[in-house]
């Protein structure tokens, strides 16, 4: 339920009509330089099960109109390998995949964006996260580390006279550092590739 929530309202986002300007221009020195916003994942949280309480705080300045460098703090949890696709794979959320507990992560992510073309831009984002671990029984067991970096390419959309924005992405993730995790966790998680290929991404904000 809570991957065809998510899948849902991104595919209705990014088939909207809206399509607006959404570069801002050199010689534009009036745009608001500063943002915060979030993500649609926040919609998971609505989920009866598997729910990841998930949580992310974005807060980013327009250093030109080409450039923009965001922080992001986030918080989540997962019981499934991340190398598994969530919506493409059907593996995840199977029980024989399943960690024996699950993974809390808190994580400081910096991403800066480059516009390409109107408001299509790449995005390079660097998390590290700590990791605790957790059985089945709700006890700590283990804490952990990884960088978790995500490379994006999506589209800017102004909204309300560039009051608000949004933006549909898709993304290729790659943990490409963690630390030793415990045996049961690692048995599982090294089935799975360290990169995951077209996962998609919405989020929003607000200028000022």
């Amino acid at each position: 339920m809570q991957k065809k929530i998510l899948f849902i309202c991104l595919v209705v986002m990014m088939t909207s009509t809206l399509h607006l300007k959404a570069q801002y221009a050199k010689q534009d020195s009036t745009y608001k330089r500063w943002f915060v916003g979030s993500t649609m994942f926040l919609l998971g949280n609505l989920a009866s099960t598997n729910n990841p309480g998930f949580i992310q705080l974005n807060l980013g300045y327009r250093i030109t109109g080409k450039d923009v460098i965001t922080l992001e703090l986030k918080t989540w949890k997962y019981a499934w390998p991340n190398g598994i696709h969530p919506f493409f794979n059907k593996s995840y959320g199977k029980p024989e995949e399943e960690f024996p507990g699950y993974i809390r992560e808190y994580g400081l992510s910096v991403a800066y964006q480059r516009f390409l073309w109107e408001g299509l831009y790449a995005e390079l984002n660097v998390m590290p996260t700590w990791q605790t671990f957790v059985n089945v029984g709700g006890k700590k067991i283990d804490n952990g580390f990884q960088f978790f970096n995500t490379y994006r390419v999506g589209y800017h959309i102004k909204l309300f006279k560039d009051r608000f924005f949004i933006q549909p992405s898709l993304a290729i993730t790659h943990r490409p550092y963690h630390t030793k995790m415990p045996d049961e966790f690692k048995r599982l998680d090294d089935k799975w590739s360290k990169f995951v290929f077209g996962e998609p991404g919405f989020h929003f904000g607000f200028n000022f």
